[in-house]
């Protein structure tokens, strides 16, 4: 239907990607943490904004342009990891100091009316999704369908909204166990501190993957 091959085995797919912890649903879980559902949905917001152009841009043909000139791929990806590392090192920062003497330190605090920016930022600079999108969404599209475009734009709305199910759901979970994080301070810091360094893994990864 729609060109669509297999819809079950791609649900089921996608399902199993989107539980794999990436920089996005990471960010919304740390909003979520430090602010609380209601703000992390702005985050949430901007995840699925950021996914939605990407995935729009990869069903028109970008990903085929960033193969065509690898250098804005990379370039796109150094700029990607080092946004994700400023994240990850203020994490880290906000961390030690809640460690050493529980007082947050100003620079540390996302504000809540740039958490949507923050999100949509980092669902852009991450160029992966314009080749992983096309990529995977291609081996269930139907090569005869005679709308194609249709094929990618469905199975992109599938992924968003089992993104959007599974950001929503772990929210909560996010801000209950920070509730009883802050009961425990040395806890609460470690885990921040943990959420730093998967950002600053991140970053790393996608600069290797610019430097290869």
């Amino acid at each position: 239907m729609f060109g669509i091959t297999d819809i079950v085995t791609y649900t089921l797919a996608v399902v199993v990607l989107i539980l794999l912890p990436g920089p996005n649903s990471m960010f919304c879980m740390a909003v979520a943490g430090q602010y609380g559902v209601k703000t992390a949905r702005r985050a949430i917001a901007g995840t699925f904004l950021g996914n939605g152009t990407l995935i729009t841009a990869s069903a028109l043909g970008a990903g085929s342009l960033l193969k065509a000139y690898p250098f804005l791929f990379d370039g796109i990806k150094l700029a990607g990891g080092c946004y994700l590392a400023y994240i990850g090192l203020k994490l880290i920062l906000g961390a030690w100091q809640n460690w050493h003497n529980g007082k947050p330190v100003e620079e540390i605090r996302i504000h809540s009316p740039h958490v949507f920016k923050k999100a949509l930022t980092i669902a852009l600079l991450n160029p992966k999704g314009l080749l992983f999108f096309p990529s995977m969404m291609v081996q269930f599209v139907d090569i005869s369908y005679p709308h194609p475009l249709v094929s990618f734009l469905i199975l992109g709305l599938i992924f968003q909204t089992v993104s959007l199910i599974y950001l929503n759901a772990m929210a909560p979970m996010a801000d209950r166990i920070s509730r009883w994080a802050a009961h425990y301070r040395k806890t609460g810091a470690a885990g921040k501190g943990g959420v730093g360094a998967l950002f600053l893994a991140f970053a790393a990864k996608l600069w290797t993957a610019a430097a290869s």
